[in-house]
Formats: C-alpha cells, sequence, structure tokens
C-alpha cells in the first residue's frame, strides 16, 4: 500500500513550477541530477519535466545522449535553456554517460535520473532536508512507485532500514530513489564502467563503508517498467554480475572481514537475487535451481521470496498461470488504491508540464 506521506498529487502542484525559473536561494545545498539518454524519447520528456517541477531551486540539471535518433536529442534541445549542461556524443554505455555528468557535477548532493523514470513532487527538498539534518549520512534513498510505459501504477515498492550487511545480502533498493552525497562519493569513486547491469549496487556497496544510509519513509521516484527496458529485456542477464560483485566483496578491506561472518547469507543472497531475475525473464526452471541454491546456503534469506519460489515452481509444471492471474489480481487492486488516492496515471501529471511550457513557448514567439 501506498506510504501516508504521500499524498494526494493535483496536477496544480505543478503550475509555475519550473526550478530555474524560480530566485534560486545561495545558502541552499546545490543539488545535481544527471539523466543518461538513449533513444527514450517516448518518456524522457516526462522525466525531464518531473525535475523541473522540483519545488527545490537549486537544482543543476544535466543530460548526456549518447548520440540517439529517435527524436530524444530535439526534445532535450526544446529545454535547453532551463538545463545547466547537455551533450550527446558517442559514449560507452549508460556507466560511462552517467560519469561523464557527475564527473561535471558541483552539488553536494548528487543522484542520477534515467530517461523514463520519474521524479514525484518534493522528493529533491525532502531529502536535502535529511542531508542537512544528518551530516554522517552518505545515501538517501525511499520508497518507489512501478509504473508501466503508459505511466500507471501498478506496484509500490516498499523497503525499510538498510545497513551494509543488509546491501552486502542483496537487499536491493530502487535506484531513482537514491541520492548521494557528493563528498562521499569523491572519496569512493564513480560507477564501475565494466558494470552493466549492478553498477549502481556496486557503488551503493562502496559508499555505505563511508557512512551509513537513511530510509527516508515516503515515496521519492517512479521506476518504469516496459518491454524494451533493461530490466525486462535483459533480465536474465543481472544474476551473473551479482555473482561477480560476491567474488569481489571478499576482496574488498571493508567488507572482507564481514563477509567471512554471514557469507552463507551473501551467497544465499546472489542466489536468490539471480533467480528472480531469470524468473522475470521466463526462465523457470533455472530460477528454480537458483531458488534451491539459495535454500542450501541459508533457508531464511531464500524464504523472504516464497511466493516466487512457487511461483517458478507452478510455471516448471505448467500450472505458469496461477501466478500470472495472481500478478492480474496484484496490479488491479493496486490500481484501485491508485484511482483513489489520485495516482491513476503518474505521467499525466507532467504532461501537463509539457503544456505549460508550449505555451510559454508560443508567447516568446
Amino acid at each position: 500500500m501506498l506510504d501516508g506521506k504521500l499524498g494526494v498529487l493535483h496536477r496544480n502542484s505543478f503550475i509555475g513550477l519550473i526550478q530555474t525559473c524560480m530566485p534560486a536561494n545561495p545558502t541552499l545545498p546545490l543539488v545535481s541530477i544527471v539523466t543518461p539518454s538513449y533513444n527514450q524519447a517516448p518518456f524522457l520528456e516526462q522525466t525531464i519535466c518531473s525535475v523541473l517541477a522540483q519545488d527545490y531551486s537549486r537544482v543543476e540539471y544535466m543530460i548526456v545522449d549518447g548520440v540517439s535518433t529517435d527524436g530524444s536529442v530535439e526534445t532535450i534541445r526544446a529545454y535547453q535553456d532551463y538545463l545547466s549542461w547537455w551533450v550527446s556524443e558517442p559514449d560507452q554505455g549508460q556507466a560511462h554517460a552517467i560519469n561523464k555528468g557527475l564527473e561535471r557535477a558541483r552539488g553536494e548532493i548528487v543522484a542520477w535520473l534515467n530517461s523514463d523514470d520519474l521524479y514525484l513532487p518534493g522528493t529533491i527538498s525532502a531529502v536535502v532536508q535529511v542531508f542537512q539534518k544528518f551530516p554522517q549520512v552518505s545515501l538517501v534513498f525511499g520508497n518507489a512507485i512501478s509504473i508501466d510505459e503508459c505511466g500507471s501504477p501498478f506496484n509500490h515498492q516498499e523497503f525499510g532500514e538498510r545497513k551494509l550487511e543488509d546491501f552486502m545480502v542483496f537487499n536491493i533498493i530502487c535506484q531513482p530513489a537514491v541520492f548521494m552525497r557528493s563528498s562521499t562519493l569523491n572519496r569512493v569513486g564513480l560507477l564501475d564502467e565494466s558494470y552493466h547491469y549492478l553498477m549502481d549496487h556496486q557503488l551503493w556497496l562502496r559508499i555505505v563503508q563511508e557512512g551509513p544510509a537513511f530510509f527516508l519513509h515516503r515515496s521519492l521516484a517512479c521506476a518504469r517498467y516496459h518491454p524494451s527496458a533493461k530490466n525486462v529485456a535483459q533480465a536474465a542477464s543481472f544474476g551473473q554480475e551479482a555473482y561477480r560483485i560476491v567474488e569481489w566483496m571478499h576482496t574488498q578491506p571493508g567488507l572482507e572481514a564481514i563477509f567471512e561472518k554471514i557469507q552463507r547469507q551473501v551467497w544465499a543472497g546472489a542466489h536468490r537475487f539471480n533467480a528472480r531475475y531469470l524468473l522475470d525473464g521466463g526462465l523457470a526452471g533455472a530460477a528454480l535451481v537458483s531458488y534451491f541454491r539459495s535454500l542450501w546456503a541459508h533457508p531464511n534469506t531464500a524464504l523472504k521470496e516464497w511466493r516466487r519460489i512457487f511461483l517458478s515452481l507452478f510455471s516448471l509444471v505448467g500450472m505458469g498461470w496461477l501466478g500470472t492471474a495472481y500478478t492480474h489480481w496484484q496490479h488491479r487492486r493496486y490500481a484501485s488504491i491508485s484511482r483513489h488516492m489520485g495516482l491513476e496515471n503518474v505521467q499525466e501529471l507532467y504532461d501537463e508540464m509539457k503544456f505549460l511550457k508550449k505555451e510559454e513557448d508560443h508567447e516568446r514567439i
């Protein structure tokens, strides 16, 4: 269920809230947001609007495009007056594009928002308050809403407090709802560009060694799931990088001692993570094998996903329709809750921003 602090979103909240048009208070921390972009034109404009509509004035917003050919560059160009910097040039993948933006970031607080995801209203202000109140915190994260390609919510990703050990056993958090203190990022380094799927989680492990993560109990972002999204189209490849991170962990001085104490949980978490993505990729048999490996390594860790274990078993014996029916029921139930709270279509909130900008551009002519 949606947490109470999310509240009801109204289109009126966005009228006149293009952040670069608001007077900036120089005493507030600068927040740097980077959006990597590559051929996601159907979603890019909503992403841009979700940043520009924030009620926080000191935002440095940068877009790094990898020479998109689908109209993305034209969209970026339409908003260039509101951007601190943008570029469209060849890159070596998503992590490289994000790093190019982070290298330019001047903010005390930094984050990246993929070109198909969205920030919810008030996110940046809420995050800044946490960083100001708790100077020891290195990373702030919150809950997230899963939306489909049309912007309709179908799930609420609820998390909780996370310690270093939780990150080590692959208790994953949602990347769009994560913000980092730049001083910590400068100490640990940028994304490891040799990772293609779990570069964010590997970075969280490095950051949380330097200072604690803070869970902000509210929804901060919308994570979009659609057929061309990497977490859907390449789901079966994610688990292999989890195993690579396990191998990396026990070579790290700051993690090695903890790893020796909880290595069975760590391996169980990696197997469970691999199984989840294999199942999402339609590989029920391989998923079940990985779940059994997780059970063998540490039953309590594996059984946190007991429903998905049964789902993979049902799918393997030709009863996958039960899981599909259960998923559809969950989505319908969540859609009903969303309608009740005014969240039937998150994307529409930012479509009004697009309309307002077109009006403003027309007045300039």
